[in-house]
């Protein structure tokens, strides 16, 4: 007797063609940027273990050397461990920033498929090996700055590429969000490397980044066989982005009966078995003519001190929680896991709210305006108890990430496909580029500012933050005002004031 088709196979018949190569698309980027975001995780939860509190484990074996330092890995053993922690943050930011503005022009002009899945295996080959720095046992700082640096390079071939891969086959409609739920990436990748690093930090730290490079080159192979980078390809319909109808609207704004994951505004019919035959390449715009199009400046700027805050939290909050609620490094890497969670349900919320509302950027400064009381309270009286520290940290995450997931997500795409370009999509990857790379200049310089604020108290470190918060909003300013102005004159509209 032969069993009835299994259900997994049923569903996936019973979906349009087209639907499930956007399925694949949506979630092989997915475990592609959740792998980097993976690997870059583990330094944050490692450094409580290469400067630990030495006095607070068994008897100094060498009566000779520090009571309080003995145990430390060389060079983190002085009292300039944080400025060398630093130092090990920027090397890899500062590289990422100046890499961003490049590689989004190689990423238009190469194809994605090998420019992303070479940089994946690249990155795990640099990650893995300065682990391998602790089983060498290497103590330069050289060594660790230029793993650092070459990782820093190789890792910015992976968000242009993935963003131009995604907004290559997901047309306008409902794309807030779609990249909100895509882009919980960062974080379910900030969470794994957490929990991966944290198994072996107080054992072996090395494996903490052996492992995750594996991963990423791993998952970065299985790109290199899977993936494909345009519907064309395959034979199936490009999204519309920017087409209007004969009555004014915009095809993929209207409610239609299209099956699961079918946002491009075409029929939801199966696709022709060959592929279809490629237009005429469009030319790669310009690093000046991606910077014309109109909302590119402004979203860069705000990208910038948004990112600041974000990639504090990143890099020192499992140092934060260490030093001031007194944790072990395994727990205080766990609890700033919750950050993360706060940043998923942040970029679904700032996408859903964005989509239906048409404001972008009236969206981001909401979230930000409310971040800033946040970080505030969360500095004060989120030690006071573990409840209160696990509800706070999911806030902050949701309010601080919420924004910035937007930006780098459907703002991005929504500005690579701007109606300016009229039609030109090639612009996607440049585009992405240039707002990520800003936005990683603030990456840079958060934890940076932060190893220099923090030896003169946490207090200051947070005061920073918030200031960076509002310095985001405001840079948004010009935009929100289009966005009211926008929705005033619809309004005015819809009541008949205005013919």
């Amino acid at each position: 007797m032969r069993a009835a088709l299994a259900p997994g196979i049923r569903l996936l018949r019973a979906l349009p063609r087209d639907s499930r190569y956007r399925g694949l698309t949506l979630v092989l980027t997915f475990f592609c940027y959740t792998s980097y975001h993976l690997s870059r995780k583990p330094i944050s939860i490692v450094k409580s273990q290469l400067h630990p509190n030495c006095s607070a484990l068994d008897p100094n074996p060498h009566n000779d050397s520090n009571s309080s330092t003995w145990c430390s890995w060389a060079p983190f053993d002085g009292d300039n461990y944080k400025e060398l922690f630093g130092a090990l943050d920027n090397a890899f930011l500062v590289a990422y920033a100046i890499g961003m503005f490049i590689s989004g022009i190689f990423g238009e002009r190469l194809p994605l498929r090998y420019y992303l899945s070479g940089g994946m295996v690249l990155s795990g080959l640099f990650t893995a090996l300065f682990g391998l720095g602790y089983f060498w046992g290497i103590h330069a700082l050289w060594y660790f700055i230029v793993m650092q640096v070459c990782n820093g390079l190789v890792q910015t071939t992976g968000w242009p590429s993935v963003v131009a891969c995604v907004g290559n086959w997901f047309g306008k409609g409902k794309r807030g969000l779609i990249m909100g739920i895509w882009n919980s990436h960062t974080s379910v990748g900030n969470i794994l490397g957490s929990l991966i690093a944290g198994v072996w930090v107080s054992s072996a730290w090395g494996l903490s980044f052996i492992v995750p490079g594996i991963i990423i080159a791993a998952v970065g192979i299985i790109c290199f066989f899977f993936l494909v980078e345009y519907p064309e390809d395959v034979g199936c319909s490009p999204p519309l982005h920017h087409v209007m109808t004969t009555n004014g609207k915009d095809p993929e704004a209207v409610t239609s009966n299209e099956g699961p994951l079918n946002t491009s505004g075409q029929s939801s019919t199966d696709c022709p078995d060959s592929p279809k035959e490629a237009a005429e390449e469009p030319e790669a715009i310009s690093f000046l003519g991606a910077l014309r199009i109109p909302g590119v400046v402004e979203f860069s700027l705000c990208l910038l001190f948004a990112k600041l805050v974000s990639y504090t939290f990143l890099y020192w909050l499992p140092l934060y929680i260490v030093n001031v609620a007194h944790f072990g490094a395994k727990e205080a890497g766990d609890l700033s896991t919750l950050f993360d969670v706060g940043g998923i349900l942040g970029g679904i919320f700032a996408g859903l709210i964005s989509d239906y509302t048409g404001g972008r950027a009236t969206t981001c400064c909401v979230m930000l305006i409310l971040a800033a009381p946040m970080l505030f309270l969360y500095n004060h009286v989120g030690q006071n108890g573990i409840g209160t520290s696990i509800a706070m940290l999911i806030v902050c995450g949701a309010l601080v990430n919420g924004p910035y997931a937007l930006i780098t997500t459907a703002v991005s795409a929504d500005l690579g496909t701007h109606e300016s370009l009229k039609g030109n999509a090639k612009a996607l990857s440049t585009v992405t580029a240039i707002i990520d790379g800003t936005g990683s200049i603030g990456a840079a310089l958060g934890p940076l500012l932060a190893g220099l604020i923090s030896p003169t108290g946490w207090n200051n470190v947070f005061y920073m933050l918030i200031a960076a918060d509002v310095l985001a909003c405001l840079l948004l300013t010009r935009v929100v005002v289009k966005e009211v102005r926008g929705w005033c004159g619809y309004m005015a509209r819809k009541r008949g004031y205005v013919r």
